[in-house]
């Protein structure tokens, strides 16, 4: 599991990260010797398999801070809150009327509902649990009973989409299917089985790995009428990463989420891990103009929202196969399931949904700052559509 440092000196008043709203937070300043960190939960992944795009900010002993350095403890919260999620992408006040988000990712979580319940009740949310309905663990067959066995970094995955589901559309359904491994055969079963549960309208895919073609993994991703949305990678360019790069989804990219003076009251930057790149292997969403992306096939991202770790989401999520607590998360796993609940409070999602922010790009804060590498054209964000941030971000619904 590779760890990467932060750049030293980033604060919270540099990050837009809100501070500490636990009153049992340390005011210490982390030792130089641990300096603050992204975690990647996942290991990287092997041919035909795929890696969670999960990344926890945390000290190189493991421990959680903010990223300004200060330690967190179990009880602490540091990072966006739903508040701040809803405000910043306009969605405040906005309601689903009970549609389902489907969140597919690996293995299993047993302790999912009582986590899950645990963030709700720190913001104020609604209970979301198996018997009042709102929840469904499923394994890639639909047995809600046989589930797969426990991996702490997909769980930790799981917790963020749960979460980040919840913080953007806090009356969404959630659907959580385990597949039984992490190899692309099994999630593609994943995503076949979210796809036929009733009222089912996002299918979210917080995971990548090479780029392959539709024509071998692409089938089970091919449900029109249903918005799935695919992470593109927490490796700036790289070329095509699938699901990602599948005609039949919703890239979503990356940026960094800071407050700002500004009529928004928030700014954004195309974040440096953003995954972007142009594949041949699969052909152009319905709106994607090669003239515009300079990619004779299907280039990546389409949108995006917030994934940098530095000004990520306050997560509930495992330490242990037992035990949970309070971190910081980013990667485009936390972009892709903020797309989907926007689908879904949209409630536009026919035909191949990939195509409709292309014909509604004006409801998108388009990003214009910030790279993810050197490259000529998919590296750096600008005015209309860029690599590490497609279209834009999130303004209400009207792109949806």
């Amino acid at each position: 599991m590779r760890k990467l440092s932060l750049v030293p000196g980033l604060g919270i008043a540099a990050t837009g990260v809100l501070g500490l709203i636990s009153p049992t937070a340390t005011a210490a300043v982390t030792p130089a010797s641990h300096a603050v960190q992204h975690h990647r939960v996942c290991s990287a992944p092997v041919a035909g398999h795929a890696a969670c795009d999960a990344i926890r900010v945390q000290t190189d002993t493991g421990q959680a801070v903010a990223p300004n350095g200060k330690p967190v403890t179990p009880t602490a919260i540091s990072g966006k809150t739903p508040t701040d999620i809803q405000s910043a992408y306009k969605l405040t006040g906005l309601s689903s009327g009970g549609r389902t988000v489907a969140i597919v990712d690996a293995y299993g979580y047993p302790n999912a509902e009582r986590d899950l319940g645990v963030y709700r009740s720190q913001f104020g949310l609604s209970s979301c649990t198996k018997a009042n309905g709102c929840l469904t663990v499923m394994s890639q067959t639909g047995s809600t009973t046989n589930l797969p066995r426990t991996d702490v970094g997909w769980s930790q995955e799981q917790a963020l989409d749960l979460d980040a589901v919840s913080a953007a559309c806090p009356d969404c359904k959630i659907v959580l299917v385990q597949a039984k491994s992490a190899s692309l055969a099994d999630l593609g079963a994943a995503v076949n089985q979210a796809a036929k549960v009733p009222g089912v309208v996002a299918i979210s895919n917080s995971y990548g790995g090479g780029d392959v073609s539709d024509a071998s993994y692409g089938a089970p991703y091919n449900h029109p009428g249903i918005a799935v949305t695919a992470s593109t990678g927490d490796n700036g360019y790289q070329g095509g990463s699938f699901p990602a790069s599948s005609h039949y989804v919703t890239a979503v990219g990356g940026t960094s989420l800071s407050k700002a003076s500004n009529t928004r009251g928030w700014s954004e930057s195309a974040w440096s891990g953003a995954g972007s790149g142009c594949t041949t292997l699969n052909t152009a969403p319905s709106g994607q103009s090669s003239s515009v992306t300079q990619c004779s096939g299907r280039a990546i991202a389409d949108v995006s929202a917030v994934a940098d770790p530095n000004t990520g989401l306050a997560v509930y999520a495992p330490t242990s196969s037992q035990s949970s607590a309070w971190a910081q998360y980013g990667g485009t796993s936390l972009s892709s399931p903020l797309v989907a609940s926007v689908y879904a409070l949209s409630g536009n999602t026919a035909g191949y949904a990939n195509s409709i922010p292309y014909a509604h790009a004006s409801g998108l804060f388009d990003v214009t700052s910030g790279s993810n590498g050197s490259c000529a054209s998919w590296c750096s964000a600008k005015t209309g559509w860029d690599g590490p941030t497609g279209l834009g971000t999130p303004n209400g619904t009207s792109a949806f």
